[in-house]
């Protein structure tokens, strides 16, 4: 089960939002509903999304703990 601060990557496009599958973000928070909020950052540390993702729609690239 992914966990807070793990670093999942894109298995999907989310073209609405201009993510692309392979895109890495850090898991921020946990919803109730099984969902996990992302944050997408920039090379230079700057957000550039954050959005709720489920499971199917990545996979843990690096675990935080």
């Amino acid at each position: 089960m992914p966990d807070l601060f793990d670093v999942v990557e894109l298995t999907v496009d989310i073209s609405e939002r201009g993510l692309r599958a392979g895109m890495q973000g850090t898991i921020v928070e946990r919803h109730p509903d099984d969902a996990y909020e992302v944050e997408f950052a920039n090379e230079r540390g700057e957000t550039v999304d954050f959005l709720a993702l489920y499971p199917n729609q990545f996979i843990v690239v690096w675990r935080a703990r």
